[in-house]
């Protein structure tokens, strides 16, 4: 039996302290908040997308950074394993659009209350309110931690699972890079991900609250086409967001790009141009006799009507039947190439996730410990791995905190 230190009691923390002391070792969970997995309270907007019930290769398929890292892990601790995981603990499941896994209550505090439950059968000591300052490391081998007091606690093994920099509110402050880089690893440039954009068009702020579904969303560098999707996007108070945006924040590599980006939204991907102006000429003949601001109600969202006719530069009040051919072409390229440039994203803590992280050329991939300091593993977000949203950042979670905890005292 080994004693076992776990820094961090979010969704790697905590899925790590549970196998460790379940391979018969004392085991002492730290957190510096009030309460474990506070982050996870707030995942999938308060219900908590557990994991994505795709086949295990389709997971690799949404990993962004170093996914054949997690081979190991994604196989060690599988999606379905997550899922029986909770089931075991008093979690009914349910899928969702796009393979998304919820608990049926749709409240992300049944799934903390399972793995707190989890971790007090297998006898887990929890220390709340409680930060480490660093990690004790001699002859290239850890020997515990220094808490914030000064307070030294001896341990055969550690596990740091201190999250990133997103949502800092919860504690993601970047202390494990710290103790990462004192130790001798390297930790590659983070930058946030899953993340908002900001606009630089003012109109943008008049569509707040406007969910788009079903458009094509790309984005250039220049002539250089950095995104393309097809999905749902959403306008805020500050900018756009929704699955599509975040979805490009995790796609583009932000600290390669230093100037405004464009966007353009393809209003009507389903249709041609030429499909689309046989559409508006439909919708004009029909509508001959009324003003151009009346005459497109078929056709748009009525809260993006005003903006779109702004775009266009025709008169609202101009009589349909008096609208040119070049005006109608305008209003069919508005309409499949409405422009937005991106002045960047939002602040870390607006992120979802970290991109970058500690680097997983230091981490032996089939049991997360260093490769530098022995006996001392990292899980979770910490590391230089990052997916895109619909379960798959807590999938990376739950397996890499599972085989961290599963690789001390590992029987032969």
């Amino acid at each position: 039996m080994s004693k076992v230190i776990v820094v961090g009691a979010g969704a790697a923390g905590m899925m790590a302290a549970y196998f460790a002391a379940k391979n018969k070792n004392k085991v002492t969970l730290i957190e510096k908040n009030e309460k474990t997995g506070k982050k996870i309270y707030i995942t999938g907007k308060g219900r908590c997308n557990i994991t994505n019930a795709c086949d295990v290769e389709d997971l690799f398929a949404n990993v962004m950074s170093n996914k054949k890292f997690l081979y190991s892990a994604f196989y060690g601790f599988t999606n379905s394993d997550v899922i029986d995981f909770f089931e075991n603990h008093g979690i009914k499941t349910k899928i969702e659009r796009g393979n998304r896994v919820f608990p049926v209550s749709d409240h992300s505090s049944d799934v903390i209350s399972a793995l707190e439950r989890a971790l007090k059968e297998q006898n887990v000591d929890i220390l709340l309110n409680t930060c480490v300052e660093k990690i004790e490391c001699e002859d290239s081998q850890v020997t515990g931690v220094v808490l914030c007091g000064g307070r030294k606690i001896e341990a055969d093994a550690v596990i740091v699972a201190t999250g990133g920099m997103s949502y800092q509110a919860t504690g993601s402050t970047g202390d494990g890079y710290r103790f990462a880089e004192e130790s001798g690893h390297k930790v590659t440039e983070c930058t946030p991900s899953l993340v908002p954009f900001n606009p630089q068009e003012e109109w943008v702020a008049k569509l707040q609250g406007l969910s788009l579904k079903n458009v094509l969303v790309t984005i250039y560098d220049g002539r250089k086409k950095l995104y393309e999707d097809f999905g749902e996007m959403l306008f805020t108070h500050f900018g756009v967001s929704g699955p599509l945006i975040l979805s490009a924040s995790a796609a583009i590599k932000q600290n390669t790009i230093k100037k405004p980006l464009q966007m353009f939204i393809d209003l009507k991907p389903a249709l041609s141009y030429e499909a689309l102006d046989k559409r508006i000429l439909r919708e004009f003949d029909d509508a001959k006799n009324k003003q151009f601001k009346n005459s497109i109600n078929k056709l748009l969202p009525s809260k993006m009507i005003p903006v779109i006719i702004g775009l266009s530069g025709i008169d609202p009040d101009k009589k349909v039947n008096e609208i040119s051919k070049g005006e109608r072409e305008g209003l069919v390229n508005l309409l499949k190439k409405l422009p937005v440039t991106l002045n960047g994203t939002r602040q870390w803590n607006e992120a979802i996730v970290t991109k970058g992280g500690i680097s997983t050329k230091d981490i032996n991939p089939s049991t997360m410990e260093s490769k530098i300091i022995k006996n001392l593993y990292f899980a979770g977000e910490v590391l230089d791995l990052d997916a895109l949203t619909g379960g798959y950042n807590l999938q990376i979670a739950w397996s890499t905190g599972a085989l961290a905890g599963k690789s001390i005292n590992k029987e032969e």
